[in-house]
């Protein structure tokens, strides 16, 4: 039986999702058993290589309306010259032309459009010497001014395909809207029968390709996000198409998290199965069931449609796969050469997640925590935790190192435990195995400066974690189980052993007022200020069914709205009852961040980042309620 794995459009560009190289691992382990001929592509890089190229480009500006759009009107005064270079810029973000750095930092090679004018204002304002991103563009090396350079190029086009010719169009998402939290499946279905756009078109020749290519009998599709469900669909309708008697299984975070209660049929016109949570046990029961191997297996953990209707099929006497038995994941047949890295933001902790190629591995299942009330603990992916023994992870380290010569590795658990970490570190020590990795962490106490000393030591350069709310009172009602003082020790114990510090931050937690927003931003640039971070992000606070306060919202104060439907469910509306204006408030934290992750406006007051209008601000922002010496004196009491 011949199984293809993708990973739908669009994600990341610079390295593949894991999902696929997940479980062509586990499988290969069965493939003899099983009579599997096992392979996976990538669907997502594909579709960017197409569109970026010179007849990609040219159906752009065939396609292209200019009105009212200063990038569709940038890309077509200079659309020849885009022609021209493209297939040379990504040749160079692929690190496939290194030379030509040289040629793209004399600002003469590549077209500039509107993504570069911020860039030509810093460096305006550093020549004057009032401006720290002009001087960190500035002390850069040449070849990452160039990747610079070429990352605004690319988003530049970009915006151009967004605001003239497919407003769905994102380099890391396609149609989000349509699947997020999306309780009628209508939308998506009209979008499917719709007129075809250029990206669409796209698409179905990718997957009549592959259906070309690989002649499989069951193809697999993950969707991680909202924003491939779209492409999700689309893929496996051109599959269908090119091959009638196909199988196609859906699953992936997105259904992990929002297909939990699906009731939709008209799902099942695209695919055969959706399955649940980690899908080793749920697709070997699948190849069994239809017969691999010579044997008979029921369903399990999966969605089909039965005389009509969804059905759920679960065998109870499955077991989920341990974690020492799921196998090395392996990027056999991925093309991992030709994989794009870019660097659009200076921030050096920032572009980890564009920039490079990572391996990525999970070193436990699940999260030891598992508290966190905003958090989807009462979900398999978080509940569920187990760890395995640190010599095995050491050997899959080794055994993808062997097979993609590649030595940079992201560890993309919930949250790495600290103990796990020390003895990981200390085997890749014991072992002599030199690597660079990250990975995200909770910052508990037990990181002391001693075991972030070792963990710099084992190859370690930048941690993740979840600084939240910044808020003592706030943090205690999530049970986050950490405070603003001890995040202060923690990051610095990291940033003084040189590894970089990145924090998730959150607005607009259930009774949170417009204060302690305010207070949490001065703690937030008390934090940078002392260099305890490099980086972070503020997203708004969102009401998941599978969290704590989804199952349990009067309890936080909230009044959720019911939205029945029949397909997705996550995300929960609700009215917030502190009538707090989390829109107004979002706008000056973004720009906050933004500024101070360059090194911009930390001797500012925080008031000064919210927005104006007619040179006035839009209302009085309190003034913040936090000693000013809050972080400094936490770390003295280090």
């Amino acid at each position: 039986m011949r199984v293809l794995l993708l990973t739908a459009p669009m994600v990341q560009l610079n390295t593949p999702y894991p999902a696929t190289a997940y479980l062509a691992g586990f499988l290969r382990l069965h493939a003899d058993e099983l009579g599997l001929e096992i392979a996976q592509a990538d669907p997502a890089l594909e579709l960017f290589l197409r569109l970026y190229s010179r007849q990609g480009l040219a159906r752009v500006r065939s396609a292209l309306a200019v009105a009212g759009s200063p990038a569709a009107a940038s890309f077509a005064a200079q659309a020849e010259r885009y022609l021209e270079t493209v297939e040379a810029a990504v040749r160079f973000l692929q690190g496939r032309d290194p030379k030509l750095a040289a040629r793209i930092v004399r600002r003469r090679f590549l077209p500039e459009g509107p993504r570069f004018a911020p860039l030509a204002r810093a460096l305006e304002e550093a020549d004057a010497g009032e401006a720290p991103l002009g001087a960190a563009y500035r002390e850069l090396s040449r070849a990452d001014r160039a990747k610079h350079l070429a990352s605004l190029y690319v988003d530049d086009v970009a915006d151009a395909i967004r605001e003239g010719i497919d407003p769905r169009f994102e380099l890391s998402r396609y149609a989000e809207k349509l699947a997020e939290s999306a309780a009628s499946f209508d939308p998506l279905a009209a979008a499917l029968e719709g007129p075809p756009t250029l990206v669409d078109e796209l698409t179905d020749a990718i997957g009549g390709e592959l259906c070309a290519r690989h002649r499989p009998d069951l193809v697999g599709i993950s969707a991680p996000f909202p924003g491939n469900v779209y492409g999700a669909f689309r893929l496996a309708r051109a599959i269908r198409r090119a091959r009638p008697g196909v199988r196609l299984v859906l699953g992936g975070g997105y259904v992990n998290t929002e297909l939990r209660e699906l009731g939709e049929p008209r799902v099942f016109d695209s695919f055969d199965y959706v399955t649940l949570d980690d899908g080793e046990r749920p697709l070997l029961n699948l190849l069994r069931h239809l017969g691999a191997g010579g044997t008979r297996a029921p369903l399990h953990r999966t969605f089909v449609r039965e005389g009509g209707r969804v059905v759920w099929k679960l065998d109870a006497s499955a077991r989920d796969v341990p974690q020492a038995e799921t196998g090395t994941p392996t990027y056999a047949g991925l093309p991992l050469d030709r994989y794009v890295s870019l660097f659009e933001m200076l921030n050096p902790m920032h572009r980890l997640w564009s920039d490079g190629r990572w391996n990525k591995l999970t070193l436990a299942h699940g999260c030891y925590w598992k508290k966190c009330t905003f958090c989807d603990v009462s979900l398999p992916y978080i509940g569920r935790y187990e760890a395995v023994a640190a010599d095995l992870i050491v050997d899959r380290i080794e055994a993808l190192v062997a097979e993609t010569g590649e030595t940079g590795f992201h560890f993309v658990d919930e949250a790495a435990p600290p103990a796990m970490l020390r003895a990981v570190s200390q085997r890749l020590l014991a072992r002599g195995v030199s690597i660079t990795w990250w990975g995200n962490i909770r910052f508990e106490k037990t990181f002391t400066p001693e075991l972030c000393a070792l963990m710099a030591r084992a190859g370690c350069i930048a941690v993740t974690g979840g600084l939240e709310v910044a808020s003592n009172r706030l943090l205690a009602l999530m049970q986050k189980g950490v405070t603003v003082e001890q995040v202060a020790r923690v990051t610095r114990a990291f940033t003084g052993a040189g590894v970089m510090v990145h924090a998730y931050l959150m607005y607009g937690f259930p009774t949170e007022t417009e204060q302690e927003t305010i207070d949490a931003l001065e703690r937030v640039r008390q934090l940078f200020d002392a260099g305890c971070l490099q980086s972070a992000f503020w997203h708004r606070f969102a009401a998941t069914v599978h969290s704590p306060i989804g199952l349990r919202p009067r309890k936080y104060g909230l009044r959720v709205l019911r939205q029945p439907g029949a397909f997705a469910r996550n995300e929960l509306p609700f009215s917030d009852p502190t009538g707090t204006d989390h829109d107004f408030l979002g706008e000056g934290l973004r720009k906050a961040l933004y500024n101070y992750m360059h090194g911009v406006g930390l001797d500012l007051d925080v008031r000064s980042w919210f927005p104006l209008r007619g040179g006035k601000r839009r209302r009085k922002v309190p003034a913040a309620q936090v000693p000013a010496d809050l972080v400094a004196k936490a770390l003295a009491a280090a």
